[in-house]
């Protein structure tokens, strides 16, 4: 896709996906947050299994691609490592999300909290416990509420979020069925 910007709004997709046939849009969040809202017709190749497997899926896509995750944190680290392998591709600004408030075509399942909203959770929950817990069990609770900041700190610096990543492996994020490296790379079209 040769584009001089790599963001891509809602509206925009809506009108790639009427118009162009040889669209592939892929949905870097895990197999959970696919079941509970994802764009119809995208393709589920979660952020690890395309780390993992770059050059394979780069093989596979065609010249049109657009990523897509819950915020554009994930599908721009998905960017970056298709451009690695020479594939070019553009991201959906906003995430699914945005382009289901937009009007787009969406498939909806069971409904699940993201995971930057559970990571909100967990992380306010525990400041408060280390605050509170500071004031009535020990002080050095208050070392949880400092290690939570220093942990979000590092997460904002580095665009990464260990606290995402744990959170994913609970049950509750689990989908009925997880891809695999081979399932994911043979869901898409052949088109090199």
């Amino acid at each position: 896709m040769s584009s001089t910007t790599t963001a891509l709004d809602a509206a925009a997709l809506q009108n790639l996906i009427t118009r162009d046939e040889d669209l592939v849009v892929l949905d870097v969040r895990s197999a959970a947050e696919f079941e509970t809202l994802h764009i119809r017709g995208s393709y589920n190749v979660p952020l690890p299994l395309l780390s993992g497997h770059t050059a394979d899926l780069a093989e596979r896509l065609g010249s049109r691609v657009v990523l897509a995750c819950q915020s554009g944190i994930r599908a721009e680290q998905a960017r970056e490592r298709l451009a690695g392998a020479g594939v070019d591709a553009q991201v959906l600004a906003g995430g699914v999300p945005a382009f289901a408030a937009a009007g787009g075509s969406v498939v909806r399942g069971a409904q699940r909290w993201s995971l930057e909203r559970q990571v909100r959770m967990a992380a306010g929950s525990l400041v408060v416990a280390g605050l509170a817990g500071g004031r009535l069990v020990s002080p050095k609770m208050r070392l949880l509420a400092g290690a939570i900041g220093a942990g979000l700190t590092f997460s904002a610096a580095t665009n990464t979020c260990a606290m995402g990543q744990a959170l994913s492996k609970m049950p509750w994020n689990k989908a009925a069925s997880e891809p695999t490296a081979q399932s994911a790379i043979s869901q898409l079209p052949a088109t090199r």
